[in-house]
């Protein structure tokens, strides 16, 4: 009898086994999914900003933005990248906080495009991803560590 007792799971087996059956559910695995896409996306978007290969980010700042700041539309941009880049690691070590920031953040681009006339497609699709982070921040609820 004692026998069949000691073939139960330790207290240890039975952590290992509920943390495995719960990182196998689709809503944890959406959760890694969002939470990884959310922190490299900023951080690689940011420093984007400073090397310009993919595109010339000046060109998404509305003339009345760039006049706003005396012209200096680029000084700008840079520091957009700088922001950008600190969002990324904020939501990779605090997604629970961070993800709503870069909606708010996502928020803001969305207004700034929907300023120059042609770039209404691309503002769609930050709404997109505007969407995303708020689910992260949903799912960081019941996934980031505390």
């Amino acid at each position: 009898m004692s026998n069949a007792m000691s073939v139960g799971a330790s207290g240890r087996d039975l952590a290992v086994n509920t943390t495995a059956r719960e990182t196998a559910t689709p809503s944890y695995q959406a959760y890694r999914i969002l939470h990884v896409g959310f922190t490299v996306a900023p951080i690689l978007a940011g420093l984007e900003k400073f090397f310009g290969v993919l595109t010339d980010w000046d060109k998404y700042l509305p003339n009345a933005v760039n006049n706003l700041v005396g012209g200096h539309g680029h000084a700008l941009m840079l520091v957009v990248g700088l922001i950008e880049v600190v969002a990324g690691i904020g939501v990779a070590l605090k997604p629970r906080i961070f993800s709503y920031v870069v909606a708010a953040w996502l928020g803001a681009i969305i207004i700034n495009l929907l300023l120059i006339p042609g770039y209404f497609d691309i503002a769609l699709r930050d709404f997109g991803l505007l969407l995303g982070a708020l689910a992260l921040g949903r799912l960081s609820a019941e996934y980031a560590r505390r």
